[in-house]
């Protein structure tokens, strides 16, 4: 099994270490290349550098560094390695991606890219808690992200009608002895959005960050998680509102 595994939060986050190892329970060192930004890139979501040129450090055979987003990061990747991938993992996140936190990630715009080109895909991200730190974060995921994982693999659905699926992975704010249990969710929804701006010397900035322990209800994913439990969402890269368009055909 061929792996990419990339993320938002830099070439040397410690979250990619974590997923790195755990891509090494899938198959061999030979078999996984990891392809991340050079500097961190939170917040971008699926954003691509069309409009200018990205430069690719190629630190190792099988480690390299792009100078743009992780959605650039899965297309240098699938262009430039020499063996097609059956597999891309992106993550570990530090902090959640559920919720609206998902559509502002670029973990989760990382697998959004790779759907589209035919490969499965799956995002993992850690979800803070009072009871973690930097020495155990990334706990939850380390015990249990292999079999997550494998399961989804297993599951072997990878396609809506017509449209590609990916897979959006985030783990319980606890430790992995903690862990209660999986759920299949849908993507949670909080009232409003979490960003704003503020102005400082005449300097224009975004300001806010997206809340983390909100609950948003039975069976979505932060409900999921902040009950102790890994939440398992498939998302379409077909954006249609079915419920919506059915009401409109009725019109």
């Amino acid at each position: 099994m061929k792996i990419l595994i990339t993320n938002d939060d830099g070439i040397n986050a410690p979250g990619l270490e974590v997923l790195y190892n755990i891509a090494l329970g899938l198959t061999s060192a030979e078999n996984i290349l990891t392809v991340a930004p050079a500097s961190e890139q939170s917040g971008v979501s699926h954003a691509i550098s069309y409009h200018s040129s990205i430069i690719l450090d190629k630190q190792t055979d099988n480690k390299w560094a792009v100078h743009g987003t992780p959605a650039d990061c899965v297309i240098v990747g699938i262009s430039e390695y020499e063996h097609k991938f059956n597999l891309v993992l992106s993550g570990v996140n530090r902090g959640n991606n559920a919720g609206q936190n998902t559509m502002y990630s670029g973990t989760v715009g990382a697998t959004i890219e790779a759907a589209m080109n035919g490969i499965p895909a799956i995002a993992l991200s850690q979800f803070f808690g009072p009871n973690l730190n930097n020495e155990n974060l990334f706990d939850a995921v380390s015990m249990h992200g292999l079999k997550t994982i494998k399961d989804i693999l297993s599951f072997n659905l990878w396609r809506n009608n017509s449209a590609p699926v990916h897979y959006n992975v985030n783990f319980p704010p606890c430790l992995g002895k903690d862990v209660t249990g999986t759920s299949f969710t849908t993507q949670g929804y909080r009232s409003g959005a979490p960003f704003s701006t503020e102005t400082s010397d005449k300097v224009l900035k975004i300001k806010g960050l997206p809340q983390q322990q909100e609950d948003t209800g039975s069976g979505t994913d932060i409900h999921a998680n902040i009950n102790g439990k890994i939440s398992i969402t498939p998302c379409s890269i077909d954006l249609t509102d079915q419920f919506i368009l059915k009401k409109l055909l009725k019109l």
